[in-house]
């Protein structure tokens, strides 16, 4: 895991380590051949694509220090696990209504890379103001196609902390004000091998 590590999506870091977001790749079949269009010896341009939201790093340990709203266990525990490297994965992209990007932060734990915290913020008046935060680990937060994305491993008294017993998996959408929440997924899974791979047995959708 590389603490600080800036993506354009969402970055997916959980108990053993990275995954990815839950969209994938779509395979759209083989590519099209089509003639180009020509008006007098001269190939049509290309549509001009859509302009992308303004996009801007930020140092979010800077940022987390001087929000009121993160707690003070998670400012105390946020210190660098291997020379400046802290654990903390930043993701950019749409969430809200606003014209700049919006930020998602996840604060882990060094020890087992479990999310401490998880925290989105948006830019008002050139400030980047938190408009929502869990801090209830592990969790961990995504953009997926312009929702917010909340993951939480579920743990019996024995699991292990790389096997869990399940998941909730929680949808937020920005309603003009708030995230309000959309969709709230909750997976069990089975102990196959005694729990050396876990697969999903149940999924029940509220």
């Amino acid at each position: 895991m590389s603490a600080g590590t800036f993506v354009l999506v969402g970055t997916v870091l959980f108990a053993a380590g990275c995954s990815t977001t839950g969209t994938g790749l779509r395979d759209g079949g083989p590519a099209r051949t089509e003639a180009v269009a020509k008006t007098g010896g001269a190939s049509t341009p290309p549509p001009t694509p859509a302009p992308s939201r303004p996009y801007k790093k930020i140092d979010p340990i800077a940022l987390l220090m001087a929000d009121p709203k993160v707690g003070p266990e998670v400012k105390r525990d946020l210190k660098p696990c291997t020379g400046k490297e802290y654990p903390v994965d930043v993701s950019y992209g749409k969430l809200t209504d606003n014209t700049v990007t919006d930020i998602v932060v996840n604060v882990l734990s060094c020890a087992d890379a479990l999310g401490r915290g998880s925290y989105v913020y948006r830019s008002v008046n050139n400030r980047y103001e938190n408009v929502f935060s869990d801090e209830q680990p592990p969790v961990y937060a995504e953009i997926d196609r312009g929702d917010l994305v909340l993951t939480k491993p579920v743990y019996g008294k024995s699991d292990a902390l790389a096997y869990p017993s399940g998941e909730d998996v929680i949808t937020y959408h920005w309603n003009g004000e708030k995230f309000a929440e959309q969709d709230r997924v909750h997976t069990d899974y089975s102990n196959i091998d005694g729990g050396a791979q876990p697969a999903p047995a149940i999924s029940q959708k509220n």
